[in-house]
C-alpha cells in the first residue's frame, strides 16, 4: 500500500480511538457520529489488511498491530500538531539564540538593561548583538541572520515599525580644550574641526550639516569614523569636537573627560525606532523578545 493513497484521517481516527478505547467516545471527541468512527475503521482495516480492534465488553481491545502502531500514530500526530500550530513558547526554559542589530551607542547605553531582562526572564537564551552595518551587509531583516532591529530604520515593505525612544544630541569637546568651553558663539564653532560619524541610512545625524549651513557655517570635517564610540575617544585626545548621542555622552563623558559644549546649533532630537521583519511578525518568541527590547530602551525616553 502506498502511503500517499492513504487518506490520513482515517490515521487520527485511530489514534482517537485507540485513545479513547471507546468508539462513542472517540466520536464525541471528533465532533462526528460513532457511525462515521466505524465507517473510517473499516476502510482503514481494508488498507491495512489487520482488523486493528476487536470488541471486549463494553470497550474495544487493540490487535497486536494497532498496539504496534499507537505510539508511532500518537508521536507522529503530536509532532505535525506542533508543526502546524507551533510549539507553546516558554521564556523560562528557552534555548534559543536572539539576534539583534544595533548601533554601538544602544549597545554601550541599553545593551546592559536588556542582558539583565534576558537573564531574569530567559535564563537559558542567548543574545547575539550586531552592528547595524553588519545588518546592512547581510541582507538587512528579510535574510534569517537577525532577528530585531533598534536604529533609524524607516518603513520598507514587508517591515514592521515602531518608535522605541527618542536621542538628544550633544556636541562635545574634551574637558581642557583651549577653544571650546562651556558655550561657545558661532564665530568660534566656524573654527573648529569636527570628528563625523557615518551613520546607517535614514534621516537623523544625516541633518547634521544642514543645521550648520543654516547658520552660515562651513562644518569642517577632519575625521570621519564608523561609530560613535571611537569619536568619543578620538575627542578625548586631540582638539576636534564632535556631535554624539547624550545618552552616550551620560555613560562615557566622565570616563573620557569630554565636556558638554551649548553651540548655536540646536541639539538634533532624533526617533529611535524598534523594527522587525514580517517573517517574524507573530513568532510566540519574538513577540517576547521585542517586549524585552522595549522596556530595555523604555529608559531612553527621559534623554530627550
Amino acid at each position: 500500500m502506498s502511503l500517499a493513497a492513504l487518506d490520513l484521517n482515517l490515521l487520527l481516527v485511530l489514534d482517537t480511538v485507540l485513545a479513547e478505547r471507546s468508539v462513542v467516545r472517540a466520536a464525541r471527541r471528533l465532533h462526528v457520529t460513532p457511525s462515521a468512527i466505524s465507517n473510517s475503521l473499516a476502510r482503514l482495516r481494508a488498507a491495512l489488511g489487520d482488523p486493528l480492534i476487536t470488541r471486549s465488553g463494553r470497550g474495544i481491545v487493540p490487535t497486536p498491530r494497532a498496539a504496534e502502531l499507537a505510539p508511532v500514530l500518537a508521536r507522529a500526530l503530536r509532532d505535525l500538531d506542533h508543526a502546524v500550530h507551533g510549539a507553546a513558547f516558554e521564556p523560562a526554559t528557552t534555548t534559543r539564540q536572539f539576534s539583534l542589530a544595533i548601533a554601538d551607542a544602544g549597545q554601550v547605553v541599553r545593551l546592559p538593561r536588556l542582558a539583565t531582562l534576558m537573564a531574569a526572564e530567559m535564563p537559558r537564551a542567548s543574545l547575539r548583538v550586531v552592528g547595524i552595518d553588519t545588518l546592512l551587509t547581510g541582507g538587512g531583516l528579510a535574510s534569517t541572520e537577525v532577528d530585531v532591529a533598534v536604529g533609524v530604520g524607516e518603513k520598507a515593505p514587508g517591515m514592521h515599525l515602531e518608535p522605541l525612544f527618542r536621542e538628544r544630541t550633544v556636541l562635545v569637546a574634551r574637558r581642557d580644550h583651549p577653544q571650546a568651553g562651556d558655550r561657545v558663539s558661532k564665530s568660534v564653532l566656524a573654527g573648529l574641526r569636527h570628528v563625523e560619524v557615518q551613520v546607517a541610512p535614514g534621516k537623523g545625524y544625516r541633518e547634521l550639516p544642514g543645521a550648520y549651513a543654516r547658520l552660515g557655517i562651513a562644518r569642517d570635517v577632519a575625521l570621519i569614523v564608523p561609530n560613535f564610540s571611537a569619536a568619543a575617544a578620538v575627542v578625548a585626545d586631540t582638539e576636534l569636537v564632535a556631535t554624539l548621542p547624550a545618552s552616550l555622552v551620560a555613560r562615557l563623558g566622565p570616563r573620557f573627560g569630554l565636556r558638554i559644549v551649548q553651540s548655536p546649533v540646536p541639539p538634533l532630537t532624533i526617533t529611535i525606532n524598534l523594527w522587525w521583519h514580517e517573517r517574524t511578525a507573530a513568532d510566540p518568541a519574538m513577540i517576547a523578545f521585542r517586549d524585552l527590547i522595549r522596556r530595555a530602551g523604555a529608559r531612553g525616553r527621559s534623554d530627550v
